[in-house]
């Protein structure tokens, strides 16, 4: 296996050049471009998969629809089983409780998800999110400071399972200390 595949455009932006990285499981990968795909390669380039296309259209809607506030078209992009690894958090399972943590965050939270870049394995059924999460604190989230309308910005990244063209799984990670720290500077 040859590495996943990274599309970018003007909704997820490209990487513009090729950068030479190290990972202790293979000697040296490049970060290779082109202005409609980005590669992971160990060296020859190839043309994605029907899988991999399809895993990042369905990625692309999930953030387009996100960002739209378009909760149902969101919603619809989840299978009816969806696990929910909330981060620094446990397992969330099932469309109504996605559903029901999405009514909070909208309640807590106006974000914004920039700067997104994609990957999906050959088979299409793994994928990740790499992006910058431009925030508003709005209303005071249980176990959290008081919210004043801070603004935050943050590196996050998400790890997904796509089954049947779904999302089945989605695994979130940003850095909550980090959080508290702007929004406690930001209060």
């Amino acid at each position: 296996m040859d590495g996943g595949i990274i599309f970018g455009n003007s909704s997820f932006p490209s990487i513009y050049k090729s950068i030479p990285v190290r990972f202790p499981f293979r000697k040296t990968a490049t970060i290779r471009w082109r202005p409609d795909i980005i590669r992971l390669s160990s060296g020859r380039m190839s043309a994605p998969t029907s899988s991999q296309t399809a895993a990042l259209e369905t990625l692309r809607q999930y953030y387009q629809a996100f960002n739209a506030g378009d909760r149902q078209a969101f919603l619809a992009l989840l299978t009816e089983d969806i696990a929910h690894d909330v981060n620094q958090g446990g397992r969330e399972t099932g469309k109504a409780t996605f559903a029901a943590f999405l009514d909070r965050m909208d309640r807590c939270y106006r974000e914004r998800i920039d700067e997104i870049v994609l990957w999906a394995d050959e088979t299409g059924t793994r994928a990740a999110a790499e992006f910058l999460v431009r925030g508003t604190y709005l209303a005071t989230d249980e176990g959290l400071p008081e919210a004043k309308n801070q603004t935050y910005v943050l590196p996050a990244g998400a790890f997904f399972t796509l089954r049947d063209g779904l999302v089945a799984r989605v695994t979130m990670y940003y850095n909550l200390p980090e959080w508290l720290r702007q929004v406690a500077a930001a209060g």
